[in-house]
């Protein structure tokens, strides 16, 4: 059974003031947890504060603390290698070894996070976070591990990710989760971390969105927690320089107000609106092959820059004479830099 000691009640609009703000909500299983934002090396304020913490919710209070503090013989940690894949590997395969590898890092029971993640942030600076986490190899919680699996997956175009947080109740208390959705070959799946076993991975065999949800909806049941509300984000792009913000929460579905039925159409709803995003992607910038075929806007006649083109540098008996056509539409280009 999962036990609290601070729970979220009656702070439910501060909640989603916290998640408008980018902010993950910072409770571990209804009591409160720190965040290092100081970066690594964990500095000395934050590193007692750590430790305080720790005093506070383990069972053991300080003494488990000064045990491990006053250890001179503590096995290192290796640093974990991230997976490596031979062309013929299939995705499955490549997605269980990415949830291997997260899995390898361990849940993170110290009370602070490690690693500071702000929703708002571009793409390209939560992919350098994900590097930091590889270079450290340190315990994560639930958001980090999805930033982590995006990073992890983003070779793998046929593959589509998409943010899936859940939010619990269970005694009274709130408890927010987060998981890494996944699409591909027609079937759902998902990575992610948990200190349950039934509440992070979850392999490529699910027909529908739905039938994902519902999965991890009956495994709260088992730890009597209800479902309350689901967030679904957009399809996250897999390009790691994307200056993008990640859509976090596209959906927002209150489970508790709706029948099994109406979740149902709630969730293949968005699961149109994922495709469609993709077939109204904007298309990537022209290879130089593609540039010489299609031409450059900048080569209006009436554009001055045509001053120090090619063709009005020869003689003027050489000109080629030109039907006149009229100018190119400008206003769907746009200047990649």
């Amino acid at each position: 059974m999962l036990r609290t000691t601070v729970g979220c009640v009656g702070v439910e609009e501060r909640d989603e003031e916290q998640e408008d703000e980018g902010e993950e909500d910072l409770r571990d299983g209804g009591v409160p947890f720190f965040v290092n934002r100081g970066g690594l090396p964990v500095d000395e304020e934050t590193w007692e504060q750590m430790w305080r913490h720790v005093a506070r919710i383990h069972p053991n209070g300080e003494a488990i603390g000064k045990r491990i503090r006053g250890a001179s013989d503590l096995p290192k940690i290796p640093t974990l290698s991230v997976p490596t894949y031979q062309p013929t590997t299939s995705i499955p395969q490549r997605l269980e070894a990415i949830q291997k590898y997260i899995r390898d890092l361990q849940y993170n029971h110290t009370g602070t996070q490690f690693f500071e993640i702000k929703k708002s942030r571009p793409l390209t600076a939560l992919m350098d976070i994900a590097k930091e986490m590889i270079r450290e190899s340190l315990p994560i919680k639930c958001l980090e591990a999805v930033i982590l699996g995006i990073y992890l997956s983003n070779s793998m175009p046929g593959v589509e990710r998409f943010p899936l947080s859940f939010k619990t109740q269970f005694s009274g208390n709130h408890f927010c989760h987060i998981v890494l959705g996944m699409h591909s070959g027609g079937r759902f799946g998902a990575l992610g971390i948990s200190r349950r076993e039934d509440l992070m991975f979850k392999p490529l065999e699910f027909r529908t969105l739905a039938d994902l949800v519902q999965e991890f909806e009956g495994a709260y049941r088992g730890y009597w927690h209800t479902l309350r509300k689901v967030k679904i984000g957009q399809y996250v792009s897999h390009d790691p320089h994307s200056v993008e913000q990640i859509d976090w929460k596209h959906s927002i579905i209150d489970v508790d107000k709706l029948t099994k039925e109406e979740l149902r159409r709630e969730l293949e709803r968005h699961t149109r609106d994922m495709r469609l995003k993709i077939g109204k992607a904007a298309p990537p910038s022209p290879t130089k092959d593609r540039k010489s075929s299609m031409g450059s806007p900048l080569r209006n006649p009436g554009s001055p820059m045509r001053r120090n083109s090619r063709i009005e540098r020869r003689p003027s008996g050489e000109k080629k004479v030109l039907d006149p056509k009229p100018p190119p539409d400008m206003n769907g280009y746009q200047i990649r830099v």
